[in-house]
């Protein structure tokens, strides 16, 4: 199940798309990179303080810690479904 996650979340690196996992959580952001274990959303505007949880995935990265480069990381094993939206929607 991971694999498919990875290949999607792969080719959509600079796509905004919506995640939820097993947990029931819905994370929202632009997927900036992709790793074997997790994909890194970058926030959809909104506050500033909306992070979406699962630690500071941007923080010790060289992406330049709370600037324009933060974001978090999500685990590909806890991804239940994952949808590419439109920039509109927001």
């Amino acid at each position: 199940m991971s694999a498919r996650f990875y290949n999607q979340c792969q080719s959509g690196i600079g796509r905004a798309v919506e995640i939820r996992t097993h947990n029931g959580r819905i994370h929202r952001g632009i997927i900036t990179r992709v790793d074997r274990n997790r994909v890194f959303l970058r926030p959809l505007g909104g506050s500033p303080r909306n992070y979406g949880g699962y630690g500071y995935g941007g923080y010790g990265y060289g992406w330049g810690g709370w600037g324009y480069g933060f974001g978090w990381g999500v685990a590909l094993g806890a991804i239940a479904a994952l949808a590419f939206i439109p920039f509109l929607f927001f």
